[in-house]
């Protein structure tokens, strides 16, 4: 939006058209998103309490979290809005990739919003029945995965047709997985599918501590924008050995709005929390950080940045089939986080060791760009 406006100023005042610079606007969409959540951070916060939107804890869970109980939740909203505001204003709005993005957002942020409200109505942890959940879960999954396809085939060279489905094996240049082979993208469609479903419900499950899960958003949203930023400019594609895509240039401003709205979020959520971000925000947060990595091409790359999300689902999954068929637990509570609390680690040590973690596994997954 403002893209435009600068550039027409930019024919009567030179200084105007810097701002078509992508670098400079992916910097403007960072503090621009972290001054919209630290200017509205208090206000969404007091309007949550007055409405009494307070967190229902569960009886299961550790004890030392029953305390949290009436902390507001569903501060989602607020990462959500600053990321919307600051994607339309910096972002060029041509690019489908940056709708997509946002239509994934507004999608599994109205899932997660239905979720959030019916656990408070009903003071039920529990919140939106299963199956409606997973249902337009997998709903906004396909829709990316039948979106992406649709433009790969539109596409004028066949080789950047095949390279925007193929799954690329980092460290080996040469490697692929041909998902363009099989007809009517059905192998990538459904390979897009479980990404994205995937990495929303991995966030999901990583939230359950006062900023455990947002700062990791951040750190893979930051090295998932270098990423785009490398596979948008074909000069660094073709130097790294990766696919060039055009669009992805633009997805750096929609990843620069997520680490300004991160970050001006974890000012509220830092311990104590003063708020929850709720299924509302994990769930878009955690999709839209899948449909990057699918659109970059850099699915494995985003496991290892991500391996923090993964290894606390993996944490679910072990827990539930070794209970339902050995009638014995792995961990001694699930997500990973409980079972550190468990054995005596304070919360702000988790935190900060989890963070620690992820620092260390996205620098990583940045590695795998050059090791090719």
């Amino acid at each position: 939006m403002l893209v435009w406006l600068f550039g027409w100023l930019g024919q009567y005042y030179t200084p105007f058209s810097a701002v078509s610079s992508l670098t400079l606007r992916a910097l403007l969409a960072v503090v621009t998103a972290l001054a919209f959540s630290m200017m509205f951070g208090g206000p969404v916060i007091r309007h949550l309490r007055a409405l009494k939107y307070g967190q229902a804890i569960r009886n299961d869970g550790p004890q030392s979290h029953l305390a949290k109980t009436g902390t507001p939740t569903m501060g989602g909203v607020l990462i959500l809005s600053a990321i919307g505001v600051s994607t339309l204003l910096w972002a060029r709005l041509n690019n489908p990739y940056v709708w997509i993005l946002l239509v994934v957002m507004v999608i599994f942020g109205a899932v997660g919003w239905a979720d959030d409200w019916l656990k408070i109505k009903y003071k039920d942890p529990k919140g939106l029945i299963a199956r409606k959940k997973y249902f337009w879960l997998s709903m906004g999954a396909l829709f990316v995965g039948g979106s992406l396809y649709y433009i790969a085939t539109l596409q004028p060279d066949i080789n950047t047709t095949r390279e925007m489905q193929d799954l690329l094996i980092p460290i080996f240049k040469d490697w692929v997985i041909p998902f363009s082979a099989v007809p009517f993208g059905i192998g990538f469609i459904i390979f897009t599918y479980f990404v994205i479903n995937g990495a929303s419900n991995a966030v999901n499950l990583t939230d359950g501590l006062d900023g455990l899960a947002i700062l990791p958003v951040v750190l893979v949203a930051a090295g998932l924008g270098a990423m785009a930023y490398v596979s948008g400019d074909v000069r660094f594609a073709d130097y790294l050995h990766v696919p060039y895509i055009a669009y992805n240039s633009e997805v750096i401003i929609v990843c620069g709005s997520m680490v300004g709205a991160g970050l001006g979020f974890l000012w509220f959520n830092a311990h104590p929390a003063q708020v929850f971000m709720g299924d509302v925000g994990a769930l878009a947060l955690g999709a839209m950080l899948g449909t990057i990595a699918v659109m970059t091409r850099q699915e494995i790359a985003f496991a290892i940045m991500g391996g923090l999300f993964v290894a606390e689902a993996l944490s679910v999954m072990l827990q539930v089939g070794s209970y339902k068929l050995r009638k014995k637990r792995v961990f001694r509570m699930a997500p990973l986080h409980h079972h550190f609390e468990e054995i005596g680690w304070k919360e702000t040590q988790v935190v900060t060791r989890f963070w620690i973690i992820a620092i260390i596994l996205v620098i990583l997954g940045l590695m795998t760009l050059k090791l090719r």
